[in-house]
């Protein structure tokens, strides 16, 4: 009768991603458990039992996927944290910053949580098998580069030989820095998720001169360009892009007297900036292309136009002087839905002046103020942060090719090159329509396949 699925949370948006896979009549694990967002949001307390929860496996770090680890520890999980070699060194740093914001500033408290948390992760190198149940073949899991983030994993679960696989989040191909994901041989049931599966997205040469184009008409106002951004990938990939422009029209103008030389990029996010560093120091993951980019002298994740800000007083100067000046720069600041983080104050301070543009990069959730922004600023709306209202006179610009996410081309053929393709799919960390058209797509695959949106 195993495995049973159960889901708790992913299934009415993007956010929340937390499955549990049972696998037999008292034992199960988790993988994932994250945080809810925007309209999504609801109580992030553990509604349901976790006494036979033997593991949990962790994806990846964003928060959507290990920002409810605290509840989940407090419910009384003692288990391990499974998750690849990288997220290991990333997620107490993801942890950290989740717990100053959602529960407490105290640092011997936060220290206390670090301490359980680093005794309970054990880091798994990819593409080996680790039996989690110490029953013979009861279940064994293994990691597979998912090319989302750095040390992003989709899971394989065999149990007795019945295969279960979790996509964690996907990335899309020839994203830069990291490897593509490659699709597992075999299959009988797939968890899949599903952000962009009505969308596709357009290719890398375009995206780059798509930001190129926005770049140059946003600047040519001489005023301040803002792009939230998520502290872990949607920073690196953008730095490594930004540099790569900077490298390639050294000399030209990026608008009237100001070559892209002299551009400063501005990073306002120490969670940014230890994540940039950890993605520094895990070189050797890198894809072929950024290595060869490295080993050849240049440096795309720090190069001599990137300022970083770290302290909160130099990140207010910083506010109050373009709130000021509208110098022309970049600034890349988190979150990338801006519902909270730095991104937020430079909002306050300069949506309302024509010469500033905001530039989004990456899925925003429904209910968030990314959204609201994205929806209503062209047309020179207004949005609420903070409970007061800012009308928006700044230019709003959209580049969805910088997803992280796999776009519906890239999801069906994840499907597509499984030599044994699975019987049953679930559909989740998708909006509803994104779901229903991806799972029509699918059916075209194989009839007898059977597709379930939970």
């Amino acid at each position: 009768m195993y495995p049973h699925i159960y889901f708790h949370g992913a299934t009415n948006g993007v956010t929340g991603s937390c499955h549990e896979l049972q696998y037999l009549e008292n034992s199960s694990i988790l993988i994932d458990c994250g945080l809810f967002q925007g309209d999504e949001q609801q109580s992030q307390e553990i509604n349901f039992p976790v006494e036979h929860v033997k593991a949990l496996i962790v994806t990846h770090v964003h928060i959507d996927h290990v920002g409810r680890i605290p509840y989940l520890l407090a419910a009384g999980f003692k288990g391990p944290i499974y998750c690849s070699e990288a997220s290991a060194v990333l997620l107490p740093l993801m942890l950290e910053d989740a717990v100053k914001i959602g529960f407490t500033r105290n640092q011997r408290l936060i220290d206390l949580f670090l301490d359980q948390l680093k005794t309970q992760i054990v880091p798994l190198p990819f593409l080996q098998w680790r039996s989690i149940s110490p029953q013979p073949d009861s279940l064994k899991i293994k990691l597979k580069p998912a090319g989302h983030i750095l040390g992003s994993a989709y899971v394989e679960c065999d149990i007795k030989g019945h295969r279960v696989v979790f996509s964690g989040d996907l990335g899309a191909p020839y994203a830069p820095l990291l490897p593509a994901p490659k699709s597992p041989y075999r299959t009988d049931t797939l968890i899949l998720e599903s952000t962009y599966g009505d969308k596709n997205h357009r290719g890398r040469r375009e995206r780059k001169a798509q930001l190129k184009q926005i770049i140059q008409k946003a600047l040519s106002d001489r005023g301040t360009i803002l792009i939230p951004a998520f502290s872990i990938g949607r920073t690196q990939e953008l730095l490594y892009e930004l540099e790569d422009l900077i490298h390639h029209y050294r000399t030209e103008e990026a608008t009237s007297n100001l070559p892209w030389d002299d551009l400063e990029i501005i990073v306002d996010s120490p969670l940014a900036s230890r994540f940039t560093a950890a993605y520094r120091q895990l070189f050797r993951l890198w894809d072929a292309e950024a290595r060869e980019k490295y080993q050849s002298g240049r440096h795309p994740l720090s190069f001599e136009q990137l300022t970083t800000i770290d302290t909160h007083q130099d990140h207010l100067n910083a506010v109050l002087y373009l709130q000021k000046t509208a110098r022309p720069c970049i600034i890349i600041a988190g979150s990338g839905m801006c519902s909270g983080g730095r991104i937020v104050n430079y909002l306050k301070a300069l949506l309302g002046d024509h010469r500033t543009d905001v530039l989004f990069v990456g899925y925003q959730a429904e209910g968030t103020p990314g959204q609201q922004i994205q929806k209503y600023g062209p047309g020179h709306g207004y949005v609420i942060l903070d409970d007061h209202r800012y009308d928006i006179a700044a230019g709003i610009y959209t580049i969805d090719g910088y997803s992280a996410h796999a776009d519906q081309h890239n999801l069906i053929n994840f499907v597509k090159r499984m030599r044994h393709k699975p019987n049953k799919i679930y559909l989740v960390h998708g909006d509803s329509q994104a779901k229903a058209v991806l799972k029509i797509e699918l059916q075209k695959l194989a009839t007898e396949m059977t597709i379930v949106i939970p």
